[in-house]
């Protein structure tokens, strides 16, 4: 399974990133009924900060993002899972499917994880460099502004003949 595949299925709900419940079933080959019917019968084993059930504003806004149908009227809010969540799905879904596509969204996890460090690690520096060289600093945002109030002017208009 392509990670970038598996990446566009992963939100960002209440500080979490998180999968829901009908991307899962999907990727497992199996109905979301029969997901939630597992899940259900083993809650014991998801603790609030491996799963949650979103709630009906927390829903809507995320169709807005992610452009979903209706979904035909959903009677029950999707379940979120966090990356705990989703390695202990495999012990429930015991599957040679549901083990090889657990690797592959622990692996896109685990990716994402990697992007955001380096990010941070790379804004750090920057603001060490800023420190260091506040003048040079000065001068470049100077220089970036400056070149920002130019593009803001009117194009004059043209002296000659018309066409």
């Amino acid at each position: 399974m392509e990670l970038e595949v598996i990446q566009n299925k992963i939100f960002e709900i209440r500080g979490c990133k998180v999968m829901l419940d009908f991307d899962l079933a999907l990727l497992y080959n199996v109905e979301n009924k029969a997901l939630k019917q597992s899940i259900r019968r083993n809650i014991n084993r998801f603790p609030s900060d491996f799963m949650f059930e979103l709630t009906e504003f927390e829903f809507e806004s995320l169709r807005s993002q992610i452009v979903t149908s209706n979904r035909g009227g959903v009677r029950y809010m999707p379940f979120a899972f966090t990356e705990q969540g989703i390695a202990m799905l495999s012990s429930v879904l015991n599957s040679e499917k549901a083990i090889e596509i657990n690797i592959s969204i622990i692996r896109a996890f685990v990716t994402m994880r990697q992007f955001t460090l380096s990010y941070s690690e790379l804004k750090t520096r920057i603001e060490e460099i800023e420190n260091q060289f506040p003048d040079i600093y000065k001068a470049l945002n100077y220089l970036v502004d400056k070149d920002k109030l130019g593009s803001n002017t009117k194009e004059r208009t043209k002296i000659g003949y018309k066409k």
